[in-house]
């Protein structure tokens, strides 16, 4: 199976394009390892669209159909970005689009047609910043797209978009260099810490397990039903809970991960009833636990009690708009919630923003938008977490808006765009209906205030809590800078005088550290004249050694002589050969003595014979070498010792 699996992957990589082994695993995991329909999740059937199909004349762009309400019902209407377009020749003319991408506190302006790909885009994203496109992650889109591949028309994109750019750490991720059946059969140690109990349970699992099921196996260990876990711990790129434990990039072997119960009731019904929202009903599915006598007699408080809209429609006055806001939101969620800034927009950027970076605080603008699904879930299991509403009242200033209205979603786009800019409007322009509630984190840094981040409504309260903890902690150190340069600013002569007198003790220690370095240099000349001078004597000693031996050296013998002789080879350590006549009743000494004659004294140099081996110079220098049984003839080794 593993073996089918891998061949699966490598036919859907060939076909795709994509690169990335863990979003290929991911994908076709989502498709079940139906290859086909893999693809085409990837790669549309609508955008498969042979040259032959398409007439000569005309180009047809598919129309977007955006729900409105008229006279109270559901209608649809087109947009007018999409229309047919005329071809002015054999090929047909398609819209341009800009992308005003963010990265590292910079935008760039860029300019492609419709008919191209997120690849092009990637690649003109990474002629400007210089981030390749395999570390690029853009977010902000209109519409996700589903890979690389997919073309731009494919996601009825609006003229102007506003993305940003994050870079992907790969470095310890590691996902493109291990296989896919090893990641579908690597074990994973969860470490999961309950707290509600305050018990640890070690759970291993393949790596083809999803994270949904082991939320049930939670469930069943802890009596924590799925909907009320709080997670901490699973990776932030972890898109939903169907991800197998392979794809979500865990921690290999064992990753630790803590879960408790949501103290916050979960309603069964809400009923909202607003003329112009897409949807008045938000059901929430809660019948696998019965409720107890206090959660019914709410519901039915909430049923038979008609709820207003946060803010009416065309409100005129911004101000009193924030105030019924607040006291709306405080009847319809409770008193536990946000403090919201009862001021206009520009107040409240100046209440936090526009102070001495000492008194100087975040922002965070709450969009609020009864016709999504996520808003109440957002607002009384997120919004309303005790850990969310301190990390708010400690470190932000509040503000918050309906934008149920579009008459109310014009006007705060209009009261943006005065504050922060066009880029701020774009930035809340086009996030979707489906996306809202959103949290928009403002911080002013230098002199510009600006968007730092967005959290929309399809996060989990670790996610949010990650997201304001991150932009506290870059807040907070971008603070402690403008303090101090406010303080240096005060104080200059100050530390004009307490440089001046630093230069001077710097001027000293240099000094000392001169004279120390003098010195270190004259005693290391001092050890390298006194190991030369050593190194001369001895070999003067060995030199004298060897003049001496060499008068007392006995002459060779002739090959004619009557005594019995032999003849030594000497194998020298570069492979050359010395040989010589010796009387076979010589002692060993005299052989010994040669070699030191020739070069080679025994101090540094052993003189091995072959059969047996030995080590001559370890044996009586007195022995003959016939004894020795170097006769008639043998072949000796010098090694260094």
């Amino acid at each position: 199976m593993s073996e089918n699996r891998e061949e699966i992957l490598a036919d859907f990589q060939a076909c795709t394009g994509i690169e990335d082994i863990g979003a290929a695993f991911t994908l076709l995991d989502e498709a079940k390892w139906d290859l086909l329909a893999a693809i085409n999740r990837v790669m549309p059937q609508d955008t498969q669209t042979l040259p032959s199909e398409v007439g000569p004349d005309i180009e047809m762009i598919e129309e977007i159909r955006r729900p409105t309400l008229v006279n109270g019902q559901a209608s649809v209407v087109i947009s007018p970005d999409f229309i047919e377009v005329p071809s002015t020749s054999h090929g047909s003319v398609s819209r341009r689009l800009t992308f005003h991408v963010n990265y590292n506190d910079g935008v760039v302006e860029l300019t492609l047609p419709e008919t191209s790909t997120v690849r092009d885009l990637k690649t003109m994203v990474f002629s400007k910043f210089g981030v390749p496109g395999c570390s690029q992650t853009l977010t902000g889109w209109y519409k996700t797209p589903n890979s690389d591949q997919t073309k731009l028309s494919s996601l009825k994109l609006p003229r102007e978009n506003l993305l940003f750019l994050t870079v992907l750490d790969t470095e310890n991720n590691g996902m493109d260099s291990v296989r896919a059946e090893d990641l579908l059969t690597r074990t994973y140690t969860l470490n999961v810490f309950d707290e509600t109990k305050c018990k640890d349970y070690s759970l291993k699992y393949p790596g083809s397990k999803t994270v949904e099921e082991v939320k049930a196996d939670v469930y069943n260990l802890t009596d924590i039903a799925v909907r009320h876990q709080v997670w901490s711990g699973w990776p932030t790129t972890l898109r939903d809970d169907t991800t197998t434990l392979a794809a979500a990039r865990l921690n290999h072997p064992h990753h630790s991960l803590s879960v408790k119960r949501n103290p916050t009731k979960e309603y069964k019904r809400i009923v909202v009833d607003l003329a112009d929202s897409d949807s008045s009903v938000e059901e929430f599915e809660d019948a696998s636990e019965s409720f107890t006598g206090e959660d019914e007699m709410f519901v039915e408080d909430m049923g038979s009690k008609k709820l207003q809209p946060l803010i009416p429609d065309n409100v005129e006055d911004e101000t009193a708009g924030c105030i019924h806001f607040a006291d709306e939101f405080t009847n319809r969620y409770g008193a536990m919630h946000p403090d919201f800034f009862p001021g206009t927009l520009e107040d409240a950027i100046k209440e936090a923003c526009h102070k001495p970076a000492s008194e100087r605080r975040l922002l965070a603008v709450y969009l609020h938008h009864d016709a999504s699904v996520l808003t109440n879930v957002f607002c009384t299991q997120l919004l309303c977490f005790d850990s969310v509403l301190q990390l708010l009242a400690t470190n932000f200033v509040v503000w918050g808006w309906d934008l149920t209205y579009e008459s109310n979603r014009q006007k705060f786009l209009a009261s943006l765009t005065r504050s922060l800019g066009t880029m701020a409007a774009v930035t809340v322009r086009n996030v979707e209906v489906e996306r809202l509630p959103a949290l928009l984190l403002i911080m002013r840094m230098r002199s510009s205030t600006e968007i730092f981040t967005a959290v929309h409504g399809n996060v989990g309260v670790n996610d949010l809590l990650t997201s304001l903890i991150q932009t506290v902690d870059m807040f907070t150190e971008q603070q402690k800078q403008e303090v101090r340069e406010e303080q240096e600013r005060n104080a200059r002569e100050m530390i004009k005088f307490e440089q001046d007198k630093a230069y001077q003790a710097s001027l000293e220690i240099d000094r000392a550290k001169e004279e120390a370095k003098k010195h270190q240099e004259m005693i290391e000349t001092q050890e390298k004249l006194r190991i030369e001078t050593e190194k001369q004597e001895e070999e003067a000693k060995k030199e004298a050694e060897r003049i001496a031996l060499e008068s007392e050296l006995p002459d060779e013998p002739s090959e004619n002589s009557s005594l019995s002789i032999t003849k030594i080879r000497f194998r020298q350590p570069n492979g050359e050969f010395l040989e010589r006549r010796f009387l076979a009743t010589s002692r060993l000494q005299v052989l010994l003595n040669y070699l030191v004659v020739q070069g080679y004294h025994t101090e540094d140099y052993k003189v091995i014979s072959s059969w047996p081996r030995r080590d001559l110079t370890t044996l009586n220098v007195n022995s003959t070498l016939q004894q020795l049984n170097l006769c008639p003839q043998e072949t000796l080794i010098l090694e260094e010792r």
